[in-house]
């Protein structure tokens, strides 16, 4: 069900972690009005209020995540300086809070 009251039937294609959701074979049926048959829908995340999924769905195999996390390169370079952004400490880079400038 969505948050305007829209209930949408359909195969989950997909799931973003922002709970953006793909759908197959779609019966979307507005608030008050005859159902709508659809190939493929999106629907954005924010727009679910919540999911009914069958019993028969064993979800303890389907929710592991056993994909290899990726090392992240960038961000290990850039914890090893003074700081861990850019290394100036207080009050940032060349003459921050010194006055107005020359003259």
């Amino acid at each position: 069900m969505l948050s305007a009251g829209t209930i949408v039937h359909g195969t989950i294609a997909s799931v973003s972690p922002q709970m953006n959701t793909s759908l197959r074979n779609v019966k979307m049926t507005a608030k008050g009005q005859s159902p709508i048959s659809l190939d493929s829908m999106n629907i954005r995340g924010s727009t679910i209020r919540y999911f009914i999924l069958p019993d028969a769905l064993s979800l303890d195999t389907l929710l592991i995540d056993d994909a290899p996390k990726p090392k992240n390169k960038a961000r290990k370079e850039a914890d090893r300086g003074r700081g861990g952004r850019g290394g100036r400490g207080r009050g940032g880079g060349r003459g921050r809070g010194r006055g107005r400038g020359r003259g």
